[in-house]
Order: structure tokens, then C-alpha cells, then sequence
């Protein structure tokens, strides 16, 4: 198998976990090219991730977008008078509408500020340091938001209220940095507003396709231009389809997984991954 190949189908597989589970793709796709020594894939390859990541989050969840489309379209009479949709789904779809606002802004202000801090080539010492202090905080404050959630009574997606979900929605900006996570930072809000686990994880998902599709738009657009060049072909097509079959299965296992446990597991990692980062940065790794 080429080199090239092999590379993309391990970074789509750690893009297609690391999408959903709260343990920030972002910083994985930093981490496993920097612990592996490889030069990073150009934009071909990050429209592939995110193209494969949507296809999962859409195929996964083809039922609840459908519903929310149809309450949403059926409710536009009760929005000329000024009422939301009687419909729920339709409510949580205009919910999830004005709550993707925030993370849209934060992304247009900061994103090229962020992506030239955490993706030189090589990446600082001091940014690795910074990711990994995000990965074990984030994990943390997740771990904490899982206790209090346990001594409220969850509530089920159809109880989400404008307010929940604007609460998440400006969780979801702070994913623009590496190492927070957007799963993690919108469960981990979804958790503090009551939510029931499976709920939280389930609205975060369905909140990430306005976003997920907006960045797979943009990269597409930059991409246009030129076309995919002609070696990177097969890195693309290993990338979409990595990233969606792993992502699929990715949402079913955490859905199902939280319906019966905490989220130790994940802050567990979080927490051995940063200090494994930091562990790595003091012994000179990669100087």
C-alpha cells in the first residue's frame, strides 16, 4: 500500500473517533503528526476529513435533520407572527440555527490567528505545552460537569429550551482552539444545563452540522480553484471514506456508551494524554 495512503486512512480513522468522542480532533490531528515525525496533507485532505465526518452526522441522524426540516418548514406561519413552531424538532431546529451564530463569529475572527499558533510547521514547544494544559482542563471541567449532571434530572431532547441550547451554542466557540473539543465543550455545557448524557451528546452532534458543513464548504470553495492534484487523489477519496465509516460508528458507540456510563473514561485520557504531551515537551522530544 503507498506510503500516502496508509497515512490517510490512520488520520481519518483518528478524525472519524476524535470528531465525536469529547477528546478533541484537533489536537489529535497535531499530535499524531508531530509524534510520527510526518509532513502534513494540504488542503485536499482536510476537505476529505470533513466531508467525511458530515456524511457520517448526516446518515447518522437522516431522521431527526428530516424532522427538524419539516417542523421547522411547517411552523413558518407561527414565525410571521412572531411564535415558535409548535412542532419541538422544529424548535430545536431553529435553536440550533441562531446557537451555531456564536462559533460562525468566533471562526471568522480568531480562526487564522489560531491555525498559524497551533499549526507551524514545526509546531513551538510552547503550543504543544498549551494543548496539552487545554486537553487536561477541558477534560476536568468535562469530569465535573458529569457530577453535577448526575444530581439533576435529565432532561430528553425534546425538553431542550432556547436557553439550553444558546448556552451550548456559545460553548461551541471555544472548540475553535485545539484541545478543547467541540463534542467535549458542548457536552460538557449540555451536562451543566440539566441534560440527560446521551441527550447532551446527541444535541452536540446535531449542533455540529451547520459547523462541520460550513468548514467543509470553506476548504471546498479554497479548493476549487486548482482541483484536487492529481497524487493526492487517493489520499482524498482514503479520507472520506475513513472518516465516515469510523465517524458513523464513532456517534453509535458514544450514544449508546453514555446511556449507561459517566465520561471518566474520556477525562481519564484527556487527562494521561496532556500530561504525556508535557512529559514529552520537558525530555526535549522533537526540540
Amino acid at each position: 500500500m503507498d506510503a500516502d495512503i496508509l497515512k490517510a486512512i490512520i488520520l481519518g480513522i483518528v478524525q472519524g473517533l476524535t470528531e465525536f468522542l469529547p477528546i478533541s480532533s484537533s489536537a489529535h490531528l497535531i499530535i499524531v503528526p508531530w509524534l510520527l515525525g510526518w509532513e502534513p496533507f494540504g488542503l485536499a485532505f482536510d476537505v476529505a476529513t470533513h466531508l467525511g465526518t458530515l456524511m457520517a452526522v448526516l446518515v447518522y441522524f437522516r431522521d431527526d435533520l428530516l424532522a427538524m426540516i419539516r417542523g421547522v418548514l411547517a411552523g413558518l406561519p407561527d414565525l410571521r407572527r412572531g411564535r415558535l413552531p409548535d412542532d419541538q424538532m422544529g424548535r430545536i431546529g431553529l435553536f440550533i440555527a441562531v446557537a451555531t451564530v456564536p462559533a460562525a463569529i468566533a471562526g471568522f475572527l480568531f480562526e487564522s490567528t489560531i491555525d498559524d499558533y497551533f499549526h507551524s510547521d514545526p509546531i513551538s514547544g510552547t503550543a504543544m505545552v498549551v494543548l496539552a494544559l487545554l486537553l487536561m482542563g477541558m477534560g476536568l471541567l468535562l469530569g465535573i460537569a458529569d457530577r453535577v449532571g448526575r444530581q439533576r434530572a435529565g432532561r430528553g431532547l425534546q425538553q431542550v429550551t432556547f436557553r439550553t441550547a444558546l448556552l451550548v451554542g456559545f460553548a461551541q466557540m471555544l472548540a475553535i482552539v485545539p484541545g478543547v473539543s467541540r463534542s467535549g465543550s458542548t457536552i460538557t455545557a449540555g451536562l451543566f444545563a440539566g441534560l440527560e448524557r446521551a441527550t447532551a451528546a446527541r444535541f452536540s452532534f446535531l449542533l455540529g452540522v451547520p459547523i462541520i458543513l460550513g468548514a467543509g464548504l470553506k476548504e471546498m470553495i479554497s479548493l476549487a480553484g486548482d482541483g484536487i492534484p492529481a497524487g493526492e487523489r487517493g489520499v482524498f477519496i482514503a479520507g472520506v471514506l475513513t472518516a465516515a465509516v469510523v465517524g458513523y460508528f464513532a456517534i453509535a458507540v458514544l450514544i449508546r456508551y453514555l446511556q449507561r456510563h459517566s465520561t471518566d473514561i474520556f477525562v481519564i485520557y484527556r487527562v494521561a494524554l496532556g500530561i504525556g504531551l508535557l512529559l514529552l515537551v520537558a525530555g526535549g522530544f522533537r526540540a
